[in-house]
């Protein structure tokens, strides 16, 4: 009989902690860039949305961030001239988002962030690419199953 409540075999608190040690890995890398790792985040779905320039709405459901967390992350952004809010064209209601040529430029200099966290977790790359499925998989399901 083995005991389902010993903490080393909760699912939950292993995601949690390798969550945590990933984000200390990124916190140093992204200092040098003066970004946080939301805003790195932010600035990712931006540069690969290229000149479509998202709503505040779109891209808290992409990054599944509320509009309560997203504001003030947009802001300061914004004021490190990374980002540009404005009214959408098409319907006053809506605020886009879209990259300055600050936050256009800092793309290139960004590079090789993901190569320098990959090499920080000592997986190989399709190890990497088999867990951020298993993960994907898990996050979709538990959103699926909570709109039911």
């Amino acid at each position: 009989m083995t005991d389902d409540l010993v903490l080393r075999r909760q699912v939950c608190f292993a995601l949690y902690a390798a969550s945590r040690a990933l984000t200390d890995v990124y916190r140093p890398i992204l200092d040098e860039f003066g970004l946080t790792y939301p805003q790195y985040l932010v600035l990712m779905v931006l540069w690969e949305r290229g000149d479509d320039a998202p709503t505040v709405s779109e891209l808290g459901a992409v990054l599944r961030l509320d509009s309560g967390t997203l504001s003030p992350l947009l802001k300061r952004l914004e004021a490190a001239g990374l980002v540009v809010r404005s009214r959408s064209a098409r319907d006053e209601r809506r605020v886009e988002v879209g990259l300055t040529a600050d936050g256009a430029a800092l793309r290139r200099r960004i590079g090789e962030v993901p190569a320098r966290v990959a090499c920080a977790t000592g997986l190989t790359e399709a190890e990497l690419v088999a867990l951020r499925d298993t993960l994907t998989r898990v996050t979709e399901t538990i959103h699926r199953q909570k709109e039911q």
